[in-house]
């Protein structure tokens, strides 16, 4: 399940920026993701619900989960989707993908900070060796998108590394008391509310039908192929074998991207390149190791 996850959404990248080479800006391809995506989402959770109304054992989800849920949501699928599609817009794939990637570095110094687990000098030298990596790639992509833009994007997307950390550091709990497929519906469909009021506070809804025809094809790619499968797969993995080892297995999304990025969108690459994301991706490891 994590192995097939990580492939999807490492195609994210690549299909983000096709559509943004059709005139679409992240809050619009943000809600084309959620509009086609949202029916599915409101599928499963009615066909949990009348699952477990089958049962007589099974327990209601308190209002309690529903509201951790929907935080949780926000945090994961709203938040962390708009800055890293928003940070999309200034850097290449490779560096969006490698950034998001560096979220187990950050998740480890979250728990050490709230939640009282150790932080070893292993682990802040693995931490080290990721940002080395990132540092490494940024110094090449300053060349092609110049200093402002790359650092912009690097803001961004780092903010929504850090806005992912939180949800996956505090998920678990939540999964394992109402289910994956649950809460990741549940989760799922909050974020589709919180990006419906962000259009709807930028732009006319007439401007949703203005785009280019190809840009809805490419949108139900982006929403079932690279949201919708991945995201229940990866929460359904996060639950059965852990955060960690989905964590490990995922250290091959930069490197599908990467391949993906150069062979699909023809975009730049040096040995530079490929040595940022390897020391990254081993300081990354690492961290989730340990």
């Amino acid at each position: 399940m994590a192995i097939i996850g990580t492939f999807l959404f490492a195609s994210k990248s690549i299909v983000a920026k096709l559509v943004y080479g059709l005139g679409l800006d992240a809050t619009g391809l943000l809600t084309l993701r959620m509009v086609f995506s949202f029916p599915v989402y409101l599928f499963v959770w009615l066909a949990l619900k009348r699952r477990a109304a089958a049962k007589q054992s099974a327990k209601p989800i308190s209002r309690r989960l529903i509201f951790r849920a929907l935080l949780l949501g926000f945090f994961g699928y709203y938040l962390a989707a708009y800055l890293d599609l928003l940070g999309l817009e200034y850097i290449s794939a490779q560096m969006e993908r490698l950034t998001l990637f560096s979220y187990p570095a950050i998740i480890a110094v979250l728990a050490w900070m709230f939640l009282g687990e150790r932080l070893s000098w292993k682990i802040v030298l693995s931490i080290g060796l990721c940002y080395v990596g990132v540092w490494l790639m940024y110094s090449q992509e300053r060349n092609y998108a110049g200093d402002a833009d790359t650092t912009k994007g690097i803001i961004l997307v780092m903010g929504a590394a850090l806005s992912y950390s939180i949800y996956v550091l505090f998920a678990k709990p939540t999964m394992q008391a109402i289910g994956s497929r649950e809460f990741t519906s549940l989760a799922m469909m909050g974020s589709t509310v919180f990006v419906a009021i962000q259009f709807a506070a930028t732009r006319p809804l007439a401007s949703f039908f203005q785009s280019n025809p190809l840009v809805f094809v490419y949108g139900a790619g982006l929403a079932i192929g690279c949201t919708v499968i991945p995201s229940y797969l990866i929460n359904e993995a996060i639950v059965r074998i852990g955060a960690t080892r989905t964590s490990v297995i995922g250290s091959a999304g930069p490197v599908l991207t990467m391949l993906l990025a150069i062979l699909l969108l023809k975009e730049p690459s040096t040995p530079y390149h490929f040595i940022g994301m390897s020391v990254a991706i081993i300081g990354v490891a690492l961290v989730a190791k340990k």
